[in-house]
């Protein structure tokens, strides 16, 4: 299939093309005008806005299905300024999907997110698990999910909304992020200031896994008139100590760390992909966290 993935030149949409690639279909990627990247196994590289009418037809134009990545992802930034994460994640995506019906593209799978779940008591999370988003990320997403299915259920559309848990590993490029800041630390002999004892729990998802499950979601995407979701996680629980004494394992360096005050977080949050496993013919195969560690490391040592 020709598959246009929207966000190519980023993290995660770079895995995605490259992914495609590999199973034997023809990704277009699209980036955003003035974008100067290289990526490498799209077959084609297309430069639109996603609040463009007119680019988006042109970037469409042609292609079996859509792989939306594009949008904003920054949750604290959304709570202080939240009106462009709906403008974009939102209005970009019924934007998308109105181009999309112009051109009769009749496939999209949307990269959501697991936040949208907040942080309920039940652990692992299902595709049942009630909604709850705590910031606006989330609910620019969750809001961009309703406007996907609503168009599938006209007939004009066949959907996959992925719920991404936490995708890590190889050159991520979110210094901020743990696994990045505890290697960073180990590489430069810095002490590791951590929030609480350690214990929050995160479910971690090697980028190559998330990758693939986009490209066998793209395989199996529903017939027009129906839509489904997954969530897209490893299924582990890893302490912020879990990833620490990973860390030291991989690199045979000792983490200094200092203890702060807790903050306000959700103290367990894993998926349950136990649904993508069941229907996608996927699994998360390279989610140990010390494969995370080792690929992220060999990335962060290259710098």
């Amino acid at each position: 299939m020709k598959v246009l993935v929207t966000g190519a030149a980023g993290y995660v949409g770079r895995a995605v093309v490259q992914a495609l690639h590999t199973r034997g279909h023809e990704p277009v990627a699209m980036v955003r005008p003035g974008v100067r990247v290289e990526i490498a196994d799209a077959a084609e590289v297309r430069m639109a806005e996603l609040l463009d009418a007119d680019g988006l037809r042109r970037a469409v134009s042609g292609v079996d299905a859509v792989c939306h990545l594009a949008g904003l992802g920054r949750a604290r930034e959304s709570v202080t300024d939240p009106l462009p994460y709906f403008r974009v994640n939102t209005g970009g995506t019924v934007a998308l999907v109105e181009a999309m019906a112009v051109e009769g593209v009749p496939r999209i799978v949307f990269a959501s997110t697991g936040a949208i779940y907040g942080s309920p008591e039940m652990q692992p999370m299902g595709e049942h698990t009630p909604d709850a988003p705590p910031h606006p990320y989330a609910a620019s997403k969750l809001a961009a999910e309703f406007a996907v299915e609503a168009q599938a259920r006209t007939g004009a559309l066949g959907a996959v909304v992925v719920r991404l848990l936490n995708v890590a590993g190889g050159a991520d490029p979110e210094a901020t992020r743990l696994i990045p800041r505890v290697l960073a630390a180990a590489r430069d002999g810095e002490v590791l200031r951590i929030n609480g004892d350690g214990g929050a729990v995160r479910d971690y998802l090697h980028i190559a896994d998330a990758a693939a499950a986009f490209a066998a979601c793209v395989e199996h995407c529903p017939a027009p008139g129906t839509s489904t979701r997954y969530n897209i996680g490893s299924g582990c629980g890893t302490s912020i100590l879990d990833v620490i004494a990973a860390v030291e394992r991989v690199t045979g360096r000792t983490v200094a760390r200092v203890h702060g005050p807790a903050a306000a977080e959700p103290p367990t949050l894993i998926g349950d992909p136990g649904k993508a496993i069941a229907e996608l013919g996927w699994r998360p195969r390279h989610s140990d966290i010390d494969e995370i560690v080792a690929a992220t490391w060999q990335a962060v040592s290259a710098r």
